[in-house]
């Protein structure tokens, strides 16, 4: 069995009619291996979630995804035809939503939504179902889950609800749990609850999960690797410690010092990001126009991923002439 999971290559996704639509992801690659955290960080609109979306084909109307490469254990998922499809959705792979009020159905009651997930992927009775439904509940901290099992959403809090959204997607079992940004619309106490709940089923389960986030504090606790996304191009991937101890890229150096106040590159200039809109149009590298170290071959060529060392891939032209500042090996 091989160690990656996941294995991503050359992924864009466009808006619009074939040939004449906006490109908003751009030749995406990258692998998650079994077990891991991988994270992926990067402001609004950077096509993070759009990323998630496109592997399980549920994009918006009117987008469209194509990659080299779309590998889920040796399955390509752009080919798979749609029976195939939804024999992987929320039993191979399951997605933990940023809005747990609108990723519930709010006229159906909690043991209707997590008892449809199970009997759709086992095809276990009524009964059955039902106990698996109390046992998930139960799982995620909910207490008393006979009783919430009959109650709507609406019942419930929001970080219940969060809790509710979890034990839905792990309903069907699933190797792989894409957490996108599944904290962002709760308090800070029970941000911590749910982070702490996900990468306790990550240990118990054997889980390989993907969080999405614009929060790289939250990556450094939680992420094995992290991968940096702007204006819909991956500019960093790199394990964690590494991106934080020596970021790569400007931008990534930016990201990095707005949070740290004691990381060893901080005694260079690190300016503040600019308030320029991302391009993902952009022919160059689309952090070009924000980005001090900019040359004219940075706005005339978009820069490919690179491998530095043994394990960090970064895509930016001002590495190859050794003028990045606060890069380490």
């Amino acid at each position: 069995m091989s160690a990656t999971i996941l294995d991503v290559e050359g992924l864009s996704i466009a808006f619009g009619a074939p040939g004449h639509g906006k490109q908003v992801v751009t030749n995406v690659s990258f692998k998650v291996e079994r077990g891991v955290a991988l994270g992926i960080v990067g402001e609004s609109g950077s096509g993070k979630t759009l990323t998630m979306l496109s592997l399980l084909r549920l994009l918006p109307r009117g987008a469209e995804a194509r990659a080299v490469r779309a590998s889920f254990d040796g399955r390509d998922l752009f080919n798979l035809s749609p029976a195939a499809l939804l024999e992987i959705r929320g039993r191979e792979m399951a997605v933990v939503f940023q809005d747990p009020l609108t990723a519930l159905n709010p006229v159906l009651t909690i043991g209707r939504q997590i008892t449809e997930v199970i009997r759709r992927h086992f095809r276990s009775s009524a009964a059955d179902a039902q106990r698996r439904a109390v046992e998930l509940l139960a799982s995620v901290g909910i207490p008393d889950p006979s009783l919430r099992l009959r109650q709507y959403p609406h019942e419930f809090s929001g970080g219940m609800r969060q809790r509710v959204t979890i034990a839905m997607a792990l309903a069907g079992e699933p190797r792989l749990l894409i957490a996108d940004e599944p904290t962002t619309a709760l308090d800070v106490t029970v941000q911590a609850e749910i982070v702490s709940l996900i990468q306790r089923l990550q240990r118990e389960k054997g889980l390989t999960v993907i969080w999405v986030t614009h929060d790289l504090a939250l990556l450094a606790r939680i992420a094995d690797r992290v991968l940096v996304m702007y204006a819909g191009r991956v500019v960093e991937d790199a394990p964690v410690a590494k991106l934080f101890a020596f970021p790569k890229h400007p931008y990534s150096r930016s990201l990095l010092g707005s949070i740290r106040q004691d990381a060893p590159w901080r005694n260079r200039t690190t300016p503040s990001i600019p308030l320029t809109a991302a391009d993902t149009a952009a022919v160059g590298c689309p952090f070009a126009p924000r980005c001090a170290e900019a040359s004219e071959q940075c706005r005339s060529t978009a820069p490919v991923l690179k491998v530095y060392g043994d394990d960090t891939r970064v895509a930016c032209w001002a590495l190859d002439d050794g003028s990045a500042s606060g890069a380490g090996s």
